[in-house]
């Protein structure tokens, strides 16, 4: 019996494994409706609410993953996430939103995903993978409709200004190129792709969740 090996860079079989999950992610009815600008700010501020506490799993990760010699290698202090949100949550929520913010249920699922995976350096990269370069790429069509459409241009959407790392299609290659000489074998990146796959699927999952809730979210007619 012959077996076929994949001889593609390993960030491109990723890219190529996922697509129909991430399609699926960015046509969601939920984003359909955020970047259509059909969505009150309170709209968008439920997913920045959610974002506070995926990334805050991440990120956590980030920092007990720092020392690994394959994991460390994704670790970016320039990515850090969390004290941007922080600043959108206080603008957005108000000077309590500590206390009075709450995960859904698809996003506790979601961080306790986070959390089982990132036991392993694969885990942690392939949720690492699926969140941030999407917000360099594609996060920025959300950063341009917020401040188009629900005038929000800094604080609010500083989630998604990546100022620190400078060219953001030259951070994307350097990424890409880790992925490709991380050192695992076959099954390995096997594993890595199907937690990727279920790290978008927890994003759809939030994405269904919220929204349940148009018809609330929706700006009057």
């Amino acid at each position: 019996m012959s077996v076929t090996t994949d001889t593609r860079p390993f960030s491109a079989a990723l890219r190529a494994s996922t697509l129909e999950v991430h399609d699926r992610a960015n046509y969601s009815a939920y984003m359909r409706a955020l970047l259509g600008g059909e969505l009150t700010q309170e709209g968008y501020t439920q997913l920045a609410v959610q974002y506070y506490f995926v990334y805050g799993a991440i990120e956590a990760a980030s920092d007990a993953m720092a020392g690994h010699p394959v994991g460390g290698e994704f670790v970016f202090e320039e990515l850090r996430r969390l004290p941007n949100l922080e600043r959108d949550l206080a603008h957005l929520v108000g000077p309590d939103w500590r206390s009075t913010i709450s995960p859904l249920a698809s996003t506790r699922e979601y961080v306790d995903r986070i959390r089982e995976a990132s036991s392993w350096a694969g885990g942690y990269v392939a949720h690492h993978y699926t969140r941030y370069l999407g917000d360099i790429a594609g996060g920025q069509a959300i950063r341009r409709t917020l401040e188009k459409n629900y005038d929000v241009a800094e604080a609010g959407a500083l989630f998604y200004h990546f100022d620190g790392i400078g060219s953001a299609p030259r951070f994307r290659d350097a990424y890409r190129a880790k992925l490709d000489t991380a050192p695992w074998d076959e099954a390995e990146r096997a594993r890595v792709i199907g937690e990727a796959l279920v790290a978008f699927e927890c994003n759809v999952a939030v994405f269904d969740e919220l929204a349940l809730r148009l018809d609330e979210f929706r700006v009057a007619e």
